[in-house]
């Protein structure tokens, strides 16, 4: 194996590590939320400045999210199926 195919691996191995790692913590900085919703940091933090998403910022520029809360954000606007909502919707009759 040739010296760039392993320190290729290496940076495979050290990243994934790192996206472990964001699982297992509850307080996350703006990248690492990023990482953890799937999103940019521009977009997170665009996010931020709209207060469209909970946040907090301690006396310092740095930027922390909770990761329960993103998950309750990343989930809150959930869609109905479409068997959910022939279950609620009921058909309309026409009238004789």
């Amino acid at each position: 194996m040739s010296i760039l195919m392993i320190e290729k691996v290496l940076n495979e191995i050290k990243q994934f590590m790192s996206q472990q790692a964001v699982l297992t913590k509850d307080i996350l900085t703006l990248k690492e939320a990023a990482l953890y919703a799937g999103i940019s940091t521009s977009y997170l933090y665009k996010l931020t400045s709209k207060r469209s998403i909970p946040f907090y910022r301690p006396e310092t520029k740095l930027i922390f999210f909770r990761r329960t809360e993103l998950d309750i954000w990343l989930l809150n606007n959930r869609q109905a199926t479409m068997r959910e909502l022939s279950v609620i919707t009921p058909t309309k009759r026409k009238c004789d």
